[in-house]
């Protein structure tokens, strides 16, 4: 393949490639032990609710690392420098746990439990059920970094947390695959379509949580948001 005009072509030796792939498994081995600290702390509440409460806010979790592929293409579409410095101060989604709960009260309560431990500090929210996209995508983000302890010492590491309800878990996913299979060129029409989903999600959403304080009572459910200004 030819080479682009005013592009000179990237030689690297045998040895500088291997170097460049070793450097890059230990920057997102990183991530991954951030996550495994964040997913412990997770099954902990997760175990704890089941056998000693009566409810158990948390129906399911999921977790990822970036792939080398989705992190150059992050830095291509964010325009930034390549080096390990920057990424680790531009990108702070490339480790990510999802927690699926059953109502919205319940991203605020596992929120605040997740963030109340001492070796967690908070970075960043956003709040996307108090204030929905436009295109009616309600969730809570956030950006926490939790502590790695090494061989050659401790690194702070960024893990994003999305906390979702199960019907804008599914929702979203759909969203998802349909931006996907349009290449994010999505008609209007259907862009309309997607936007009452998510209307409909979001009340049914509402509806459940209040059956569900209709049956049990507040002593399961925070009655407003709980999130701690950052």
């Amino acid at each position: 393949m030819a080479t682009p005009v005013g592009e000179e072509p990237l030689s690297l030796s045998a040895r500088e490639l291997r170097d460049l792939r070793d450097d890059l498994q230990r920057f997102l081995l990183e991530y991954r032990f951030g996550l495994q600290e964040i997913e412990t702390k997770i099954s902990i509440l997760r175990d704890e609710f089941a056998t000693m409460h009566a409810y158990n806010p948390i129906e399911h979790v999921t977790s990822r690392v970036k792939s080398p592929d989705s992190l150059v293409e992050k830095v291509m579409r964010k325009g930034i420098a390549a080096d390990f410095d920057t990424l680790r101060a531009h990108i702070t989604d490339i480790a990510g746990v999802r927690i699926t709960c059953s109502f919205r009260a319940d991203a605020y309560r596992l929120f605040d439990l997740l963030t109340a431990q001492s070796d967690i500090t908070v970075m960043a929210v956003k709040d996307y059920i108090a204030e929905p996209k436009p295109n009616g995508y309600q969730s809570l983000h956030a950006i926490v970094q939790v502590p790695v302890y090494l061989s050659t010492g401790p690194v702070q590491v960024p893990v994003e947390i999305q906390f979702r309800t199960i019907a804008m878990d599914f929702w979203a996913s759909l969203e998802h695959k349909i931006y996907y299979k349009y290449d994010r060129q999505v008609p209007d029409g259907l862009v309309a379509e997607l936007k009452d989903a998510a209307d409909s999600a979001a009340a049914l959403d509402e509806r459940m949580q209040r059956l569900h304080l209709e049956l049990h009572g507040s002593e399961t459910l925070p009655l407003r948001p709980v999130v701690r200004p950052v």
